[in-house]
């Protein structure tokens, strides 16, 4: 079994090192296909799908070029620390892929085949199963609506059409005046969807009803 007391004290080899970034590259895809299949919140970013992949990629790299030699690991540290991140992480599941990515990383550029392998098969059942029971979740929760649009008299807001149309029930549960002429008003309901995967083309021919200004469809801390 290789150590990285191994890489110190034996050169590594072009073939190993051709090895170590493939079986990286291999996981690093497995890691980006899992990300792109099972994540389902706002901030999805194919750009950080791709960035799985290099990022465990560069991460075997690092692991290769430092081997057991402690002045490397510290010398790499001071040059990595002139890099500043300024784009903020918008979702935790993204914290989470970037620990994922530079684990498997870091096993492929020891040599570690088999933790690179089986982990990367490990962690991807248990993401998918965590988004099979969240989904299972989803069917059954409400959504929080609000609608703002102009009142037209007594006549039945065009809106209303379409909340019978893509929802199994819907109930008003607030109501109020945005104008001092009363003819602007903001409505909030507690909607069930037919189709969870139906929330962003509900919310696009709300906001092209006639008369409506301002839409906001509402899960927990999620919006549409």
């Amino acid at each position: 079994m290789n150590t990285l007391d191994n890489v110190a004290a034996f050169p590594i080899t072009g073939i190993q090192i051709a090895l170590n970034i493939a079986v990286a590259v291999i996981c690093g895809f497995a890691i980006s296909f899992v990300y792109r299949n099972t994540y389902r919140g706002p901030g999805y970013s194919i750009a950080f799908a791709n960035a799985i992949v290099l990022l465990t990629m560069i991460c075997a790299l690092v692991i290769m070029t430092i081997g057991s030699n402690v002045a490397r690991a510290f010398g790499l540290v001071g040059a990595m620390s002139i890099i500043r991140f300024r784009t903020a992480v918008k979702d935790t599941a993204d914290i989470v892929y970037v620990f994922f990515a530079l684990a498997i990383g870091m096993a492929a550029g020891g040599g570690y085949y088999n933790i690179a392998f089986t982990g990367t098969a490990c962690v991807s059942i248990v993401i998918y199963l965590t988004a099979w029971a969240t989904r299972s979740v989803l069917h059954k929760q409400e959504y929080l609506l609000q609608v703002s649009y102009e009142a037209n008299g007594d006549d039945v807001p065009a809106h209303v059409s379409l909340l019978r149309r893509f929802c199994r029930s819907h109930q008003v549960i607030n109501t109020r005046s945005l104008g001092e002429d009363g003819e602007r008003l903001e409505v909030a309901y507690y909607v069930k969807l037919r189709d969870q995967a139906s929330g962003e083309r509900f919310v696009r021919e709300l906001r092209q009803a006639s008369g409506v200004s301002h839409v906001n469809l509402y899960f927990d801390e999620e919006q549409f």
